[in-house]
């Protein structure tokens, strides 16, 4: 009988290689038509803010512009829609479904500072593009420091 010399980083791997089929084998299991037929699916977005406004971008591939609904309420902007399977081509002919179908709903709490009176969406390409412009009354201003003894003599 040989001796081999127990290495425990080797067991480790060997445990993340079984504990990462287990997860792959979990997923795919649940990526199947049905599910996919059935799901919902959450679409990417980007936010990013500039001087004037906020702006959050959405990827709604496959999608019209009145399949898209938009709500603001309560200091929450609300993006919902659902996007549909084409119906022209019967589901037993499909092969292999990957994008995912059904109806979506993402929720994003607003700043304070957005005037919600003044949002505006517009849709191309399957991106959905919204400006939330900024309050005018809070966006920064810059304050001039004074010298003490300016200030002093701006006093007398």
């Amino acid at each position: 009988m040989a001796i081999i010399r127990w290495d425990p980083f080797r067991d480790m791997i060997t445990l993340r290689e079984r504990m990462n089929r287990l997860f792959e084998d979990f997923f795919a299991s649940r990526g199947e038509e049905q599910d996919l037929l059935a799901g919902s699916w959450t679409p990417s977005v980007d936010i990013y803010e500039t001087e004037h406004e906020v702006v959050l971008t959405a990827e709604l591939p496959g999608m019209d512009e009145k399949d898209i609904d938009i709500k603001v309420e309560d200091n929450t902007l609300t993006i919902s829609g659902e996007r549909r399977l084409e119906k022209e081509i019967k589901e037993e002919n499909y092969h292999r479904i990957e994008r995912a179908y059904g109806s979506f709903c993402r929720s994003f709490t607003l700043p304070n500072y957005v005037d919600q009176d003044k949002i505006s969406a517009e849709y191309d390409n399957g991106i959905l593009k919204i400006t939330m412009p900024k309050k005018p009354e809070l966006k920064p201003r810059k304050v001039k420091v004074l010298k003490a003894s300016k200030k002093e003599a701006k006093k007398k």
